[in-house]
């Protein structure tokens, strides 16, 4: 069995804890009967052993397999990972997915998305990264009654997600840290009124509205302070022609999207500018989790 997640960008910009989307890069697992518990892991993460030890993926796969299943099994996990880890591109939300969609799978029980996701909220109390991570596409969501609900919409192929990931990571929780304890009432309604057009543009699919409508006053100023040559980064990536350029999640990754035309002379400009940062385009994810049997 194998089972996939994309990678997600999350706030973009203004869309503090409710807007994301599905980029195509994936970890991936494959599952094995075996002898004896093993695991394998390649790609990001290889180098540091503590995550064969330490794995996330495992111990919520057992939380869920040893609840549906009074069977006794062994398994081999041969764990592929694109995702950077702590980069802000959803690494664990891909984790959570994929470890509760696998133990399903491996009994054999229909599991649909909707309650994949709602399942997925117990371990991440934000939507903004499971919810693109299981449906794929764009995703406006918020959390009521302890359920996700949320509207999606699709990413053209005319567009592409150009991403900067730098060389040290920024801690989500010392991330959030930094954010003040309250905001004044003009920046409240300047983050409202911008992550409503910003949705209003990906629904009315108006890109060029993108531009406008991505600045946020909540929490990007805040975390980029951490790393300032982020700030040279967004700079540099809107005047080589970024539609929109934010920080993906609480970073230290840079996420922007482009033209299809436009995103080799961005990625381009991006690399002779910060040649110790990793660059790369990439298309989006409309699919979500996928498991294969």
């Amino acid at each position: 069995m194998k089972v996939s997640v994309p990678a997600t960008s999350a706030n973009l910009g203004p869309g503090f804890d409710c807007l994301g989307l599905a980029i195509s890069m994936k970890n991936q697992v494959i599952i094995r009967p075996s002898k004896f518990h093993s695991v394998s892991l390649k790609g990001e993460g290889a180098n540091n052993p503590a995550l064969k030890d330490n794995n996330m993926f495992i111990s919520i796969f057992n939380d869920f397999y040893h609840n549906l299943s009074y069977k006794k099994r062994h398994f081999r996990f041969e764990f592929q990972n694109e995702i950077p880890l702590s980069r802000g591109l959803g690494s664990s939300s891909a984790v959570i997915v994929s470890a509760i969609a696998s133990a399903y799978a491996i009994e054999g029980i229909k599991l649909e998305k909707d309650k994949l996701l709602n399942l997925a909220l117990a371990y991440e109390s934000h939507p903004d990264n499971i919810t693109p991570a299981v449906m794929g596409g764009f995703n406006v969501a918020c959390v009521q009654e302890n359920e996700v609900r949320y509207i999606r919409k699709e990413i053209p192929k005319s567009l592409k997600a150009v991403v900067v990931v730098p060389n040290r990571a920024i801690s989500t929780q010392l991330s959030r840290k930094t954010l003040p304890f309250k905001y004044s009432k003009e920046d409240t309604v300047f983050n409202i009124s911008h992550s409503s057009l910003l949705t209003a543009a990906f629904m009315a699919e108006d890109w060029e509205m993108l531009k406008h409508a991505s600045y946020d006053q909540v929490h990007q100023k805040y975390r980029m302070k951490q790393m300032p040559e982020l700030f040279d980064v967004q700079k540099t990536s809107l005047k080589e022609g970024a539609l929109m350029s934010t920080l993906s999640g609480s970073g230290s990754t840079l996420f922007s999207m482009s033209y299809a035309d436009d995103s080799k002379n961005l990625e381009k400009a991006l690399k002779l500018k910060f040649p110790h940062f990793k660059v790369f385009v990439a298309d989006f994810d409309n699919s979500g989790v996928r498991v294969e049997i």
